[in-house]
């Protein structure tokens, strides 16, 4: 009776153990890390606050971060946390977009989708008040297949139109029954995407902006026929075309 005793006892121990062992194990996999730690004065104060940016690995997708978000201790004590989106990097400048005279927050989250696109967010504490700021919209434009097997797009903010050749991509687009005999069978549009990439310029001396660029395909997201790069400056609240170019890929 003893030995059937110790038996269940040694049993219910490594049941216990099996239990304990599994849930330190989610939990460690759970655990948030710090993707970057910098210091800027974002208040105003003359003193200066630790801003991390941090996310959790994904349990199912090791390359993704879920839960990311700004972690900003400030210099009158107080915590502020920023929240942002899941995607597969994230990334955090501190630079002085608004032309306040402050750092203000600019982070980058790029999507985990494959078309490769960011999401981008531009926070200010001046005061100890958090702001969140606007950031540019994409650039709007008319892209479409034309006969001949040409391309072309027209920017809606500056009215300007680009033509493409795409010649050396009439074999890809005749098997599969877009044209014939040069001719499209139907109308079809391009497909404008979002950017895939946005960062801080300098302008000029004093003022810094914001470069983004957006991809423009064909018949699909390898088929890139285009990539438009625009960039703003920051002026009373508002977000204004700099300049706007647009290049064969």
């Amino acid at each position: 009776m003893k030995k059937e005793m110790l038996l269940v006892i040694i049993s219910f121990f490594l049941i216990s153990l099996s239990t304990i062992t599994g849930v330190y194990a989610i939990e460690e996999k759970n655990k948030t890390v710090t993707i970057s730690k910098q210091e800027a004065d974002l208040t105003g104060d003359r003193q200066n606050e630790t801003i991390f940016l941090k996310g959790v690995p994904d349990q199912d997708e090791e390359a993704n971060l879920q839960n990311i978000y700004i972690e900003i201790s400030a210099s009158n004590g107080r915590t502020y946390s920023l929240p942002l989106e899941s995607g597969t990097k994230a990334s955090l400048k501190i630079v002085d977009l608004n032309h306040d005279g402050l750092k203000d927050l600019f982070a980058n989250i790029l999507s985990s989708g494959t078309e490769g696109t960011v999401k981008s967010y531009l926070y200010t504490l001046k005061n100890f008040v958090r702001t969140e700021l606007t950031v540019p919209e994409p650039l709007e434009m008319d892209a479409k297949f034309k006969n001949g097997y040409k391309a072309e797009i027209k920017l809606s903010d500056t009215g300007k139109s680009y033509l493409f050749d795409l010649k050396k991509r009439k074999d890809y687009y005749k098997k599969l029954g877009f044209y014939y005999r040069g001719k499209l069978n139907e109308p079809t549009e391009l497909t404008v995407n979002n950017y895939n990439h946005v960062e801080p310029i300098h302008i000029d001396k004093q003022r810094i902006g914001l470069k983004g660029q957006q991809k423009v395909t064909g018949i699909a997201n390898a088929d890139t026929i285009a990539l438009v790069e625009s960039i703003w400056y920051y002026d009373r609240g508002h977000w204004k075309l700099f300049k706007a170019d647009v290049k064969p890929s």
